[in-house]
């Protein structure tokens, strides 16, 4: 058994995290970091704890929690864990980083996008980006691991394999994603209160989302070269769940043909046939939110539209577990030779 502590602990992701390592039989949590809540009963913070979690709120203080555990899982705004990273907290204990501080391998594309200068650079080379299902044998020999946005997760995923394949024209995807709420954190925040989300649907960070290029990094890599990619989110009435909707040109073949259904869902069945947390959906299925909440799961379906010669992607998880602590989880049990799935063998909710 390990040891793990949790910085951002009384944050959603750090909750869902608490969450699945109380249900996976090869960890224990130590630490309950929370810079809010210092000495205060987790299960006050979050009374869906109350006689689970016992222990009481600690501070971040990041040196003293790697002295203790095997793991650290850093749940914290961006720049947290690169204000406080060292050498020495690496040899130590393995880091899987839920922020973007270690995501994009470019320190002037990071500061350009989030705003603040990056406190420690020298560590994004090693950085491994955390998608299991592209990265499985560079995450487990890792020190650090970079785990995915909620977006980006869903958005690379669903494009990969036709990236990959050459099968769709990167340069002309559009994504359209539409997330609850969740994803944007407990603070108290004007735009998120009740009255501002009930029955109503907005678009935010137009042609300016922070996710934009993590998603063009990623899928670069896969089509061999740099891509540009149209991503616009929108937020939704809903506690958990992103929905991916993407538009990409099909590339026609040597007789002037669209690729067929069949030759589209063998390049899917190519990469996620064996893949215990991606699901490609049956023929003419579109994935729904409420399929994958409160799972590790990643559904994805398409529609050929012959008329204009375009594929329409589609893709679904849970912002809070694939998309956050579920994938942080995977990339834990890869880091240790666990098996990929232990703690993560959730059964959708419904309704």
């Amino acid at each position: 058994m390990i040891k793990a502590g949790i910085i951002g602990a009384t944050g959603y992701a750090g909750n869902e995290l608490v969450r699945l390592l109380m249900g996976h039989k090869e960890v224990e949590i130590k630490w309950y970091g929370s810079r809010s809540y210092i000495d205060q009963k987790y299960a006050e913070v979050y009374q869906n704890m109350f006689e689970i979690v016992d222990d009481v709120c600690m501070d971040d203080n990041m040196e003293a929690l790697a002295e203790q555990v095997d793991v650290i899982f850093t749940a914290t705004p961006q720049g947290f864990l690169a204000g406080v990273l060292n050498e020495g907290l690496l040899e130590k204990t393995k880091i899987i980083d839920l922020s973007a501080d270690f995501r994009i391998k470019d320190v002037a594309v990071y500061e350009k996008w989030y705003k603040i200068e990056h406190k420690s650079p020298q560590f994004i080379g090693e950085a491994v980006y955390g998608l299991c299902e592209v990265n499985r044998d560079k995450v487990k020999n890792a020190r650090l691991v970079a785990n995915p946005g909620c977006y980006t997760t869903c958005s690379i995923l669903t494009a990969y394999p036709l990236v990959k394949e050459g099968l769709i024209d990167p340069d002309t995807l559009i994504i359209d994603a539409k997330s609850g709420t969740s994803g944007a954190g407990r603070g108290a925040k004007l735009p998120n209160l009740f009255c501002e989300v009930n029955e109503n649907m907005k678009a935010y960070g137009v042609t300016s989302h922070r996710h934009t290029p993590e998603i063009e990094e990623q899928l670069g890599y896969a089509a061999g070269r740099p891509v540009v990619v149209n991503f616009t989110p929108h937020l939704v009435p809903m506690n958990r769940g992103i929905l991916a909707t993407e538009y990409a040109t099909l590339t026609k073949k040597a007789d002037g043909s669209l690729p067929s259904y069949e030759e589209i869902k063998a390049a899917y069945d190519k990469y996620y046939a064996k893949e215990k947390f991606v699901r490609v959906l049956p023929k003419d299925a579109c994935p729904e939110t409420k399929w994958v909440e409160g799972s590790n799961y990643v559904d994805i379906g398409f529609k050929i539209d012959e008329r204009t010669g375009r594929i329409v992607m589609m893709g679904a998880l849970d912002n809070l577990v694939k998309g956050a602590a579920g994938q942080a989880v995977q990339n834990m049990n890869l880091l240790f030779g666990f098996d990929e799935a232990e703690g993560l063998c959730l059964v959708p909710m419904f309704p």
